[in-house]
């Protein structure tokens, strides 16, 4: 026997229906408000764009000098927001390279999205952590020609910062100014001791919205490797550090506050 439902009971139904499905579809997932960023490097003395091999600036010691090479690595860059949580770029590229001799290093096109909001600074280590400052995982040069001497502790140079200086007698020296792991053999035991230092941009908070693409310089002011914390002279010091702690120490020291922003846009 076939029952059948009243025509006004099956509107019902299908109604009922209806509204059940439309009260339970998936609600859409919201796109991401995310923005990008692209850091220009610039190297600067006194205040002026640097000029390579010309023997014409004085440091805080009045060594006259001149800057022939300069590359180095940084790493973990970190943007700092205002409430307090932070964006650590390392989805793509986690240790960056500079040279200012190859232009494609001078610029960084951050692959990771950055979320949309106000920063409060702009954060990174110079040189490469003792967590990820390992031997031979840069195949390829440039980055490779940075290796650090294994009897030296391994690794990678932070920085290779090369010129000439005038000594006290007025002839032309060369000086290598390397930092990297430092080695200590006080007491015949030996200790290496890790020399990166972190590094937080004076006056770098910005906002980015989403979609937004901004351009972030970061200025390396040379002559600040030499002068602040400690006065470093090269007529005391002579022109190659690799092996010198004290010396090395002093332009880590220094060069905390060597980096300043150039502009954002």
């Amino acid at each position: 026997m076939i029952i059948k439902a009243d025509k006004p009971i099956l509107i019902s139904l299908i109604l009922l229906l209806f509204i059940y499905a439309s009260c339970h579809k998936e609600k859409p997932i919201p796109t991401p408000e995310n923005g990008k960023i692209v850091l220009k490097f610039a190297h600067y003395i006194n205040g002026q764009l640097m000029e390579k091999d010309t023997l014409k600036y004085v440091n805080a010691a009045a060594n006259t000098y001149e800057v022939d090479e300069l590359k180095y690595f940084i790493s973990e860059l970190t943007l700092y927001k205002n409430d307090g949580t932070k964006k650590i770029i390392n989805d793509w590229v986690e240790i960056f390279y500079v040279d200012i001799d190859i232009s494609s290093t001078l610029t960084w096109n951050v692959y990771d999205d950055i979320p949309a909001g106000d920063y409060d600074s702009i954060n990174f280590v110079f040189g490469i952590t003792q967590e990820k400052n390992k031997s031979f995982m840069f195949v390829n040069p440039p980055e490779s020609n940075m290796a650090w001497p294994e009897i030296l502790g391994g690794g990678y140079h932070y920085m290779m910062l090369n010129g000439k200086w005038k000594d006290a007698s007025l002839n032309i020296q060369n000086f290598r100014c390397h930092l990297g792991i430092g080695k200590d053999t006080t007491g015949g035991n030996t200790t290496f001791i890790q020399n990166y230092f972190k590094v937080s941009i004076p006056n770098s908070s910005f906002s980015i919205s989403k979609n937004q693409t901004k351009e972030i310089q970061i200025i390396m002011n040379v002559e600040k490797w030499f002068e602040g914390v400690y006065i470093f002279d090269w007529n005391y010091y002579g022109g190659d550090i690799m092996e010198n702690q004290e010396a090395m120490n002093k332009i880590a020291q220094n060069g905390k506050n060597a980096f300043s922003l150039g502009y954002i846009h």
